[in-house]
Parts: structure tokens; C-alpha cells; sequence
């Protein structure tokens, strides 16, 4: 995945459903703005062939912070934490040179180790700079019948009425990318164990 996957590729429609959002600190549809910027949503799901418990282990905790910079080197430089990895931690994420995004803040809203998700919202950065009045990722570990599990990834972002540039820049390339990257370390790290 090369710079330019940040904010344009393939974008894969997701099905639709009902975010659960917990301390957002942004009003709800219809509050103050009248329901004039209608939430958006793109998903992208990646089946694992691993255990629901391995990958959450990796989401649920500060350990993704730790790898997003080693299993995506080209994309982020650094990332920085503010917090113990529950609700109100900050993750400063540097982005690389060459990468049309400098930086992001991003703030855990909701880590639910019961149901396997955590959401963070982005309260800073490049990204708000670029037009979307919000942007929000979702992570879901959806345990499978054969023990295996698939990590859902939505982003949720909002734009002013009739912003369609700002639009056109959401997309999920990144978060497939770590969706994928994450399971390729989990596996070589499993396959690294058997061998030992």
C-alpha cells in the first residue's frame, strides 16, 4: 500500500447497521445543525483464519498503537500515546514523508472488551483540515461458527452538505491495510511459535 491508498483506492461498501457511539462529543443527527450533515459510512471486512481472542489481544489493547508503525512502515512514522488504552486515550499517529496526511489525534470513545469493539474518533489533524467535520473508525472482532474470526473496519464521517471533494477522499484503504498487515503478524508470529 503506497501514500496515495491513505485517502483514495477502491472504496468497499459496507451493510448497513446501526452504530452504537458512546462519548463522542459530537451532537447526534437532527440536534443543532438540523440533521444537515448526514453521516456516512464505508466498511471493509477481512476474514483472519485466527481466533477472535489472538486478534482482539492486539485491537482491544495499546500493542496496535506499538505495531502500527512496524506493520505499516510506509504509512506511519510514529505513534504516540496519551492514556492507559481505554476510553479517553489519545494516539498522536505521524504520518511518513510523502504521505498527503501529516498527522491525526485519534481518541478511544468506546473499547468494549465484552463485544470485541473499539471505536476512535479523530479530534485533530490533517484529516479535519482537509473538510470532514468527523471521522470515526470502528473496529469489530466477529467470532465466526468455525472458531476463526473476521475484523470489520468502518469508517464514519460526516461533511458539510453538498461537499463532495471532501467526500470523494473517504476511504477504507488504510484500515485494510491494517486489518491485513495485523493478521500477517499474527500469523507469522504463530507460525514462528511452531517451529521453535
Amino acid at each position: 500500500m503506497n501514500g496515495a491508498d491513505i485517502l483514495s483506492g477502491m472504496i468497499r461498501r459496507g451493510r448497513g447497521y446501526e452504530p452504537v457511539i458512546e462519548d463522542d462529543g459530537y451532537e447526534e443527527e437532527g440536534d443543532e445543525d438540523g440533521g444537515k450533515f448526514p453521516k456516512k459510512s464505508l466498511c471493509h471486512e477481512l476474514e483472519t483464519g485466527l481466533p477472535a481472542a489472538d486478534v482482539w489481544k492486539v485491537y482491544g489493547s495499546l500493542l496496535l498503537a506499538e505495531l502500527i508503525p512496524q506493520v505499516l512502515p510506509t504509512i506511519a512514522a510514529k505513534v504516540e500515546v496519551a492514556g492507559d488504552g481505554g476510553v479517553g486515550t489519545i494516539l498522536h499517529v505521524t504520518f511518513c514523508p510523502g504521505i498527503p496526511l501529516t498527522y491525526q489525534k485519534d481518541k478511544f470513545i468506546k473499547v468494549d472488551h465484552e463485544n470485541l469493539v473499539k471505536e476512535a474518533v479523530v479530534v485533530e489533524g490533517t484529516v479535519l483540515d482537509l473538510g470532514f467535520l468527523k471521522y470515526l473508525m470502528r473496529f469489530e472482532i466477529v467470532e465466526s461458527a468455525d472458531k476463526t474470526c473476521l475484523i470489520r473496519s468502518t469508517l464514519e464521517y460526516e461533511v458539510a452538505d453538498g461537499d463532495t471533494n471532501t467526500a470523494s477522499l473517504a476511504s477504507t484503504a488504510t484500515l485494510a491495510g491494517l486489518a491485513e498487515a495485523i493478521t500477517n503478524h499474527l500469523k507469522a508470529q504463530k507460525s514462528a511459535g511452531q517451529t521453535s
